[in-house]
């Protein structure tokens, strides 16, 4: 097929597709370049077109209702039998953070990401496409949205705990519309029951425990400490919910008694991402990533804003470095309340919602305004 033969939509189509799609198992193949395939070879200096994944190429392509179908086949196996969602859910399973990309056939003005009819299931047309919709309507997505699919697992078990509607109707208007046979069977409920654990398995208590205590070695014996701006917030809040040292999920509380009782000029450097020093042993970190998957899979998202938000209040830049207690001064100084830095006003399932974004909306967080007056009168006595 040349250019001059190809129709507009099999063009968007075959762009879209080598934008975004890469074949996982024959799952989401790209109908233009699927229709190519047997007519053009890539030569050995080509990129690769849909279907080879080039290196550092991690993202694929997956139709709404392949996410559902997946959560539904987990009721009574602990893998899916169907080879397409077989391959979905082991390519996840695998890189819980690969970006996926919602593709679907809605018509308009987002036909660029129409991925074809090839992935249908028997109830026809105009149900695959409906049933496409009312996915993404439901979670506030456009068709064609790319997202780690970590957050998109996890915001579609937050906001769709049933099948119903989506995948079938209390009323048959027709042979049309009497959606999928299992859309009552209770198994997609059952499946969505057993939480994102099912798909992607949370880190263990062994891993955490061991990364705990290599970190806190690490922390206890450095010269300079490594931390993300936002969390030295944390710490404050922490300090004056009472929350004192071991604390097992991080190792803000030993930053603190390290500052107050050991070593009140060790230095501190700003640093982007979930820094091992201070994040090893937290259940919700990607060490691949130096990153944070709390909140949903996004937490590392609204954190990052709120790192720089810190920044741009203090005058500072990732890689600045002070004695702790002039930085806790500066802080102290500048940032009376935590309301500035962490209110979102987002609604859920946003990805920058967070609980604690949500709690700083009316008042800043009053553990943080009560542990910033202790440890300023704390740090006033330091020699």
């Amino acid at each position: 097929m040349t250019n001059d033969s190809m129709t507009r939509s099999e063009f968007l189509r075959q762009g879209s597709g080598l934008a975004v799609s890469a074949v996982l198992g024959g799952a989401t193949a790209c109908r233009a370049c699927a229709a190519t395939a047997n007519e053009t070879k890539p030569s050995a200096q080509s990129p690769g077109g849909c279907g080879e994944v080039e290196d550092g190429a991690r993202g694929f392509a997956v139709r709404p209702y392949q996410l559902l179908c997946m959560i539904c086949s987990l009721a009574e196996t602990s893998a899916p039998a169907d080879p397409k969602l077989k391959a979905i859910f082991e390519a996840v399973r695998q890189d819980p953070d690969r970006p996926i990309t919602l593709s679907s056939n809605a018509g308009g003005v987002y036909v660029y990401q129409h991925p074809g009819p090839q992935d249908d299931t028997p109830e026809g047309s105009e149900f695959n496409r409906k049933r496409d919709l009312d996915i993404l309507q439901r979670m506030n997505w456009a068709p064609g949205t790319t997202l780690p699919a970590r957050t998109a697992l996890n915001a579609v078990l937050k906001t769709i705990p049933s099948a119903a509607g989506i995948c079938g109707y209390s009323a048959v208007t027709s042979d049309a519309w009497r959606g999928c046979p299992k859309a009552d069977s209770g198994d997609y409920e059952k499946g969505a029951a057993k939480g994102i654990q099912a798909i992607i398995p949370p880190r263990t208590d062994e891993e955490m425990a061991g990364e705990k205590e290599t970190s806190l070695r690490a922390l206890h014996s450095a010269t300079r400490v490594t931390i993300r701006p936002h969390i030295l917030l944390c710490a404050v809040c922490q300090y004056g919910g009472g929350t004192r040292p071991p604390l097992k999920v991080d190792n803000l509380p030993e930053l603190l008694d390290l500052i107050l009782h050991k070593n009140p000029d060790i230095l501190i450097t700003l640093v982007q991402g979930a820094d091992w020093m201070m994040c090893a042993p937290c259940p919700s970190r990607v060490a691949k990533l130096n990153a944070c998957v709390n909140v949903l899979g996004s937490g590392g998202l609204s954190n990052e804003k709120r790192d720089l938000d810190m920044l741009q209040k203090l005058g500072l830049h990732y890689g600045t470095t002070m004695k702790a207690r002039e930085l806790y001064r500066l802080i102290f100084e500048k940032i009376p309340s935590t309301q500035e830095i962490c209110k979102r006003e987002n609604p859920s399932p946003s990805v920058w919602w967070d609980g604690c974004g949500e709690s700083n909306v009316q008042q800043g967080n009053q553990n943080y305004e009560k542990g910033r007056r202790e440890l300023m009168e704390a740090m006033e006595k330091l020699a």
